[in-house]
């Protein structure tokens, strides 16, 4: 019986990059169906009183020095840290809404997730941005221009209220049912479960 797992996520975070590609790979190896949720994680940090790890500088080097390459080696996966980080992931994240909608949604996370991660581009940057897209083989003057949708935006909106409603404080934050796992350090507990 396929498992269901919600993932909510924003391009800026690179946890959510390492989960991102931990989860495709456990998408080959069982029975998983991903429910893939955009959210701003900007919105989660608001409405929970939350702040990013990085904001505490001590925690902070750490993870960009240590933590995080750490999973990626354990993930067999490529990251470099961004030196543009961190980037107002809005365009992003009403890019994501806007190409579920159009049907390019992984061609689209794949592009966003190594230009932020890998290729260390200012994903920051509208021009950037439309280039990258373009490169991905999705019409980006089609997926901006849906960008600006107000039901593209309320999406959005909706996506990050009801990760709050759940309980989520940041992302990545994945749920299977009303059980909530919290970064991609959780994703052994993820994977347990769809062992069992």
């Amino acid at each position: 019986m396929s498992t269901t797992l919600d993932f909510y996520f924003d391009f800026g975070s690179p946890t959510a990059y390492l989960a991102y590609k931990r989860i495709k790979q456990l998408e080959e190896q069982y029975d998983l169906t991903v429910n893939y949720q955009p959210v701003l994680l900007g919105g989660l940090f608001k409405a929970t009183d939350n702040m990013s790890p990085v904001a505490i500088p001590a925690k902070g080097m750490y993870m960009m020095a240590h933590d995080l390459p750490r999973f990626a080696k354990r993930y067999n996966v490529p990251m470099n840290m961004n030196p543009n980080f961190p980037i107002n992931t809005l365009p992003l994240m009403r890019g994501a809404i806007a190409a579920q909608q159009m049907g390019c949604f992984e061609n689209y996370c794949d592009a966003m997730y190594d230009a932020m991660w890998v290729e260390e581009l200012n994903m920051g940057d509208p021009d950037i941005i439309q280039q990258r897209i373009n490169q991905a083989d999705i019409d980006a003057d089609a997926l901006i221009a849906l960008t600006q949708d107000k039901a593209v935006k309320d999406q959005l909106i909706a996506n990050t209220d009801a990760a709050v409603k759940r309980g989520a404080f940041g992302a990545p934050t994945m749920f299977i049912g009303d059980e909530m796992f919290f970064g991609q350090d959780r994703l052994d507990f993820v994977e347990e479960r769809l062992q069992a």
